[in-house]
Order: structure tokens, then C-alpha cells, then sequence
């Protein structure tokens, strides 16, 4: 185990800490040790679920207990305990979220406490107490560090970067021209701050690079995940605001300005200069062109191309996107034409 061992827990505490019912509340004495899936739970384990698409899996499984949507009871298999539960992922994650509470963020991947004897770290450089810094990571100069952030192996901090309190910045993770807010949890291998994709088409001889000078601002709240690129502005800044969570592999360009609260699933790729409002989630691969804007609560399916701007609450998705009911009505003529071309008895009709 690389995490820290769950406790034990009643059937009746996890009743009362997730609001679930117990059916058989003569049952509340059961012991619990971990969580599982349906598929790897044993009869000391908690499972959920919510989808009829694992059936067969709650059929077999040999979990001790089950969280269940109140519809889907009568399904479980008698030797599983019952929690009643309008969502059941969610009390899952309730529990998981107590037991370990180790995995929720990035620690030092040396049990590090302090300073690592390797880092290097300029003496003009400020870091409140409790800062953790792994070995061989650089800290540049005037840069600032608030209290309970980890900065990980082998991370540069560029001169006059600020982190706020209780961050994480990932191993190889490069890090300059931004200001940075509180519990905001970088995974390793990010660049943020590197300049821009600008030029001038110039002809033959070559082309003229447009000078990156704004910076990179991430509000509280935000994780990046590994391998993402955000680049900084080329007059205003690049925005990441509070509370947007971005998965691994994204690219965002200059001048981006993100709104709060949003979701970016792996491998996106925003262009320059877009602006995207708030509670906005992106599937994974979409891509949006440049100096568009993608109103509050809008919503693109994965592997869009977008090259116009989404009103808000919009649900867009296709290549290019369009709004989902209209793309899923072309997607069903084309295939009822093609279907009805490849039918032997349309030959010869033109």
C-alpha cells in the first residue's frame, strides 16, 4: 500500500456519516477495513452502485456492503449489506475522501521536511515557514513562497515568481512570470510561463516573433495536471481562475483567460487570446480556435473542433462544433444516406 491503511468503520458510522439508510439496521455492527470495486471488493469491503451497466458485476460480487440508488435494492445479492443512498458515488467518495485523505494531495516524495541540503535557492529568494523544498529543485531570485507549499525534485521557480499557501508544485515542473494563489496543486512536469506562439509572417527570409511580455495568473483553488503547458500573455495576462481543475496534457495559449470553476479534460488545446467564462466543462482532445469566446456553463463534447463562439449553457460537440441536437440530426441523414446509396436496390436511380 503507498497510502496510509483506512481505519475501521461500522456499517452504522458510515450510515450516519453519508445520510445513507441501512436496510437491515440489524447489520450496523459490520465492520469495514476499505473500499473496492464491485469487481475486487471481499467481504470487508464497501462498493457502490449506480449504473446498470455493471449488473453483472454487482450480481457476483463478494463485497460485505454496497451503497445503492434506492431503485436498484431489490438487485443486490443477499450476502451484501445494504446502504440506501440517493448518490451513491457520491457518499462513496464522502468515505474515501475521510480514509484517505493522504491521496488528496501531492506530498513530498521524500518524506521531506524543510529544506532539501541539494536545492538551490538564491538568497534573496523569501519562504515562509513550513515550506518544503525537495531535493535538487532551483529557486530563483525574489521569488516568494507562502507557508505549507511543497515545491517538488527538480522544479525552477523563475525569478519574482509568487506561490501562495499550502501549493504543491510537481516534480520538473518550470515555473515563471506568475503570480500564483493559495492550494493550487501543480502535477509534475508542467511549464507555465514560457512565452507565447507569436509571429509575424515575414516571407522567405522568415518571420518576425512578436514579444510574450504579460504573465500568467492562477486564482485559488486551481489544479493542473501533469504535463500541461500554459504559456504567458503577450500584453495582458494569461487567467486561470479559481477553483478550474485541468487535466493532463493541455495546452494553453496566450492571453487565455479561464473563468471559474471549469473543467479541461486531458489533451485540449486553446488557442490565443480565447475567453472562456464560468462553470464551462471541455471533453478531452477539443480544440478552440483563437480570440473566441465560450459563454458560462457551456458545455463541448470530446474531439470538437470549435471555431465559433458558444453562447452560454450551450451544448456543442462535432468538427466543427455546432449545437449537439443539430450535429446529432446531421450525423443520422448522413448515415440514412449512405445507407440508402449502398442499398442494391437504389442502383440505377440517379
Amino acid at each position: 500500500m503507498f497510502f496510509r491503511e483506512p481505519p475501521s468503520s461500522t456499517l452504522a458510522d458510515i450510515a450516519a456519516l453519508t445520510k445513507s439508510v441501512l436496510v437491515d439496521p440489524a447489520q450496523g455492527g459490520h465492520v469495514v477495513r476499505g473500499l473496492a470495486s464491485l469487481d475486487e471488493a471481499g467481504p470487508m469491503h464497501l462498493a457502490f452502485f449506480d449504473n446498470l451497466k455493471y449488473a453483472d458485476q454487482l450480481a457476483s460480487t463478494k463485497a460485505g456492503a454496497c451503497l445503492v440508488s434506492p431503485r436498484f435494492v431489490a438487485q443486490v445479492p443477499p450476502h451484501v449489506a445494504v446502504l440506501r443512498s440517493a448518490q451513491p458515488f457520491r457518499a462513496f467518495v464522502q468515505i474515501a475522501r475521510q480514509w484517505h485523505e493522504d491521496a488528496l494531495r501531492p506530498q513530498s516524495w521524500f518524506d521531506n521536511e524543510g529544506i532539501a541540503p541539494s536545492a538551490i535557492i538564491d538568497p534573496s529568494a523569501h519562504l515562509e515557514d513550513g515550506v518544503i523544498v525537495d531535493p535538487l529543485a532551483v529557486i530563483g531570485a525574489r521569488v516568494e513562497i507562502g507557508a505549507g507549499t511543497v515545491i517538488g525534485a527538480g522544479a525552477v521557480i523563475g525569478a519574482e515568481v509568487r506561490i501562495g499557501r499550502d501549493c504543491n508544485v510537481g516534480a520538473r515542473t518550470a515555473i515563471q512570470f506568475a503570480l500564483i494563489g493559495n492550494n493550487v496543486l501543480i502535477h509534475p512536469g508542467c511549464s507555465i510561463g514560457q512565452d507565447g506562439y507569436g509571429f509575424i509572417f515575414f516571407g522567405p527570409e522568415g518571420h518576425l516573433k512578436v514579444p510574450q511580455t504579460g504573465r500568467v495568473l492562477i486564482q485559488n483553488n486551481v489544479e493542473i495536471g501533469a504535463n500541461t503547458t500554459i504559456d504567458r500573455g503577450s500584453l495582458r495576462d494569461t487567467v486561470i481562475g479559481e477553483g478550474t481543475k485541468i487535466d493532463n496534457q493541455v495546452q494553453i495559449g496566450h492571453n487565455v483567460t479561464i473563468g471559474r470553476h471549469c473543467l479541461l479534460a486531458a489533451q485540449i488545446g486553446l488557442a490565443g487570446s480565447l475567453t472562456i467564462g464560468d462553470n464551462v466543462a471541455l471533453g478531452a482532445k477539443v480544440g478552440i480556435n483563437n480570440h473566441l469566446k465560450i459563454g458560462d456553463g457551456a458545455q463541448v463534447t470530446a474531439m470538437s473542433g470549435v471555431k465559433d463562439d458558444i453562447p452560454p449553457n450551450g451544448r456543442w460537440g462535432g468538427f466543427f462544433a455546432k449545437p449537439t441536437k443539430q450535429w446529432f440530426r446531421e450525423i443520422i441523414a448522413v448515415e440514412r444516406l449512405a445507407q440508402s446509396a449502398a442499398d442494391p436496390k437504389n442502383e440505377g436511380r440517379e
